[in-house]
């Protein structure tokens, strides 16, 4: 193994010999009222968003009032990466450094998932990085039902601008939200789910900011990683 490959091994907590084999009562109140009221706008715009191209959506996202989220936050967090990249990457929402720089996983857990990438020989240019909501919740809270409708169409026409062979998603909540369900994200782990009207192959890990406060858990997100590498070169079904 070369000094390179075990760097990024040990930063992931993996042994070498391994590698060779809730939100506030306001929030929430508010985010009930609205309800009603983003339902209908999110779903009578989203056969336009189908027919975007990359700078419409990009531009209809900075400008998006679709939720009380863009009365929070700094600027919306698009998402950053290759354009035609096999593995697209989902994550939950910004949080406090995201929404400052307008990108995704910039900050402590943006530099783990950089490193959990090399290990599997990407970089992080050559995958597609985007997250179910484009705006920060407020506290990092957990996203709303209301809030995901309203942005999910945004991550929709990303996934299908993109084309990729594989979706990684990390973290509990973002995978909950994308596949539809609310399997505890160790049950998900391990299979290999698809994404409808897709049919694209997505892989569960844990969240890299979770990983941060559980070390000990970075040997199963490296073979969660591991087997998501098998599902890009089309090994399990």
């Amino acid at each position: 193994m070369d000094a390179r490959r075990a760097a990024i091994l040990d930063t992931l907590g993996v042994e070498r010999y391994r590698a060779r084999a809730g939100a506030p009562a306001a929030a929430a109140a508010a985010a009930a009222a609205a309800d009603g009221a983003t339902d209908g706008a999110a779903t009578g715009s989203a056969d336009a968003r189908a027919a975007m191209d990359w700078d419409s959506l990009a531009t209809e996202v900075a400008s998006c009032t679709r939720c009380s989220l863009a009365a929070t936050r700094t600027r919306t967090v698009f998402g950053v990466g290759d354009r035609s990249a096999r593995w697209f990457v989902v994550g939950e929402a910004p949080g406090a450094d995201e929404d400052r720089q307008g990108e995704p996983f910039v900050g402590r857990a943006g530099q783990l998932l950089n490193s959990m990438l090399r290990g599997t020989g990407l970089a992080r240019e050559q995958v597609y990085i985007g997250n179910v909501l484009k705006c920060r919740p407020p506290g990092n809270r957990d996203p709303t039902p209301a809030e995901v409708r309203c942005c999910m169409p945004f991550l929709h026409r990303q996934i299908a601008l993109v084309n990729p062979t594989l979706i990684l998603c990390v973290g509990r909540i973002a995978a909950q939200n994308l596949l539809g369900t609310d399997t505890p994200i160790g049950k998900l782990r391990g299979s290999v789910h698809t994404l409808a009207p897709f049919g694209i192959p997505v892989v569960v890990t844990y969240h890299p900011a979770y990983l941060l406060r559980s070390p000990g858990e970075k040997r199963k997100a490296w073979e969660d990683l591991k087997f998501a590498m098998g599902v890009a070169r089309g090994d399990r079904a």
